[in-house]
């Protein structure tokens, strides 16, 4: 099988110093970036009604991607327990929430993840997996795929490049040729053919510039991979990196951390604010606590306690959405904010212009 594509669009070289400095630096020599990103002025945000639970159900992947906010890695052992999960379900029956987006690491890892993928479709919600691909050739994994398909879970899975050259450098030797064999197999499944079985993918720059226009690469992407491989799907979402975690610390060690604030922060457009996630979407980790969105959960920076909670708690849980709104709530910010709404926008979703 040809695992390489003739063209290439927008890409930098993967054998690059980022890329290789990503490879290579342990998380215990990670560069703090929350002292960096404290001060701002980003504008100031306010919840809607709440629409989508984001859960992170633990920090253990099969991957250790350069790009990865998380920190993500097969050496983490954090896992959401059976009890968190309870709530969780609990709370999607109580608050009727609409939809489940279910992260990690690799979520499907966590012991609990069919259960709480059965529950949520008992009730309606839609589910959503942020999948790498790779997991589904994982020991103990071999009938994942039938089990998404069979619960109609919806998949948005990472391909950062349509390259096996720059994936690999990324996220590792034959991660690409894996994730060309799962796509496929999810394809005979029923996914990616514009019916109920949804299948998106996700770019990732390599370094530090912004993604280039969705709706182009998803063309070039839908092009490449159906003339190579056969291969269809349903969405692109080009995704800005965020200056966190493994990312973040790679610009600190390159001295490119303040250029790329200037490129978020110049970029800005007011505009995107109304489509940011944060607005209708909480981030719960996996002891359970509250966070307006995935990326304040790497930093540390949890939700606001509600008036009517002040002094009775230190910070929110997921089972106090069992009876408290957050509707009206200030949303936690700081300077890496702007990479939400830097040029076309930046969500779980995609783009936002």
């Amino acid at each position: 099988m040809n695992l390489s594509f003739e063209r290439r669009i927008d890409h930098k070289p993967a054998n690059n110093a980022y890329t290789r400095k990503a490879q290579t630096e342990p998380s215990l020599r990670m560069h703090a970036t929350l002292p960096l990103l404290q001060q701002t002025t980003f504008p100031p945000l306010r919840r809607r009604a709440l629409q989508t639970l984001q859960v992170n159900l633990g920090y253990i992947c099969n991957q250790s991607c350069q790009h990865c906010h998380v920190n993500a890695s097969p050496q983490r052992t954090e896992t959401m327990s059976a009890k968190v999960i309870d709530t969780v379900i609990e709370v999607l029956r109580t608050r009727e929430i609409k939809t489940l987006d279910l992260t990690g690491g690799a979520p499907e890892l966590n012991v609990h993840f069919r259960r709480l993928v059965v529950a949520a479709r008992a009730l309606g919600v839609k589910v959503i997996d942020r999948c790498n691909l790779t997991i589904l050739f994982e020991p103990g994994q071999e009938a994942l795929a039938d089990f998404l398909a069979e619960q109609g879970v919806t998949i948005v899975a990472s391909l950062p490049c349509y390259s096996l050259k720059n994936v690999d450098e990324q996220r590792g030797k034959g991660t690409f040729e894996k994730s060309i064999k799962a796509l496929q197999q999810l394809n005979a499944l029923g996914y990616g053919k514009g019916g109920a079985l949804e299948l998106s993918l996700v770019y990732n720059p390599l370094g530090p510039s912004l993604p280039p226009a969705q709706s182009k690469l998803e063309a070039e992407y839908k092009r490449l991979l159906g003339e190579q491989f056969g291969i269809v799907f349903d969405h692109l979402y080009t995704l800005a990196n965020m200056p966190i975690q493994r990312f973040g610390s790679m610009l600190i060690s390159k001295g490119t951390f303040a250029g790329y604030m200037n490129l978020l922060r110049d970029n800005h457009k007011d505009e995107n604010l109304e489509a940011v996630m944060c607005r209708d979407t909480v981030s719960v980790d996996y002891n359970g606590a509250l966070y307006d969105c995935d990326f304040n959960q790497m930093l540390g920076l949890p939700s606001a306690v509600p008036a009517s909670l002040a002094g009775k708690k230190a910070r929110l849980h997921v089972q106090d959405l069992l009876a408290t709104s957050l509707e009206g709530q200030p949303i936690r910010i700081a300077d890496h904010c702007y990479g939400c709404t830097a040029g076309q926008g930046s969500s779980c979703g995609g783009a936002l212009a």
